[in-house]
């Protein structure tokens, strides 16, 4: 496995190696000795997660805050999601900034997203499966979002905001200007 930050650094970007034959394949997705070193920290993944959805839907952008705040391990298991990421620590170099990455059952890439960043995602395949690790359980009244569609974020999500599929509750996420901070 390879990991790789990306253009906030606390974010990684994980590249498993893929054993390809007529057979099918065979991955290791997940060694956390490997993760461990190259971030610098102790991880202590407790919960397992999974969604379908389909084209078009886009969950997020969602974080907890202290004391249930989650660093992430997530994954697309069938089809392909653009994964969008926000730096919501208010006193770090990159507060407010985000980045996008795609992510297929393809290659396989993994997103390790560390505690302080809102998270969403948007299905590109007509279907997709994804997972993911947290290293804290859900906790509902701990709950926080930021609304996909902030300006002040302008987060180009590659398709027209008429096509999206969005839940109630993610249409009214607080802008990023209100929202409650790491």
């Amino acid at each position: 496995m390879q990991f790789e930050k990306l253009a906030i650094p606390d974010v990684v970007l994980c590249k498993p190696n893929v054993f390809a034959d007529d057979r099918g394949y065979f991955v290791e997705t997940f060694h956390q000795k490997k993760l461990e070193e190259f971030i610098g920290k102790s991880l202590n993944f407790c919960q397992d997660n999974e969604a379908k959805s389909t084209k078009n839907v886009l969950r997020g952008l969602h974080y907890q805050l202290p004391p249930h705040a989650q660093s992430k391990l997530v994954r697309v298991v069938k089809g392909s999601v653009l994964d969008v990421v926000v730096d919501v620590r208010k006193n770090s170099p990159t507060f407010g900034k985000h980045l996008t990455v795609e992510l297929n059952d393809i290659d396989k890439h993994q997103l390790f997203i560390p505690k302080g960043f809102a998270h969403g995602y948007l299905v590109l395949s007509n279907e997709a499966i994804f997972a993911y690790k947290v290293d804290a359980y859900y906790n509902p009244k701990s709950e926080a979002g930021i609304l996909y569609n902030d300006p002040q974020l302008d987060i180009n999500w590659q398709v027209n905001e008429n096509d999206l599929i969005i839940s109630e509750k993610d249409k009214i996420q607080s802008l990023l200007k209100n929202a409650k901070y790491l």
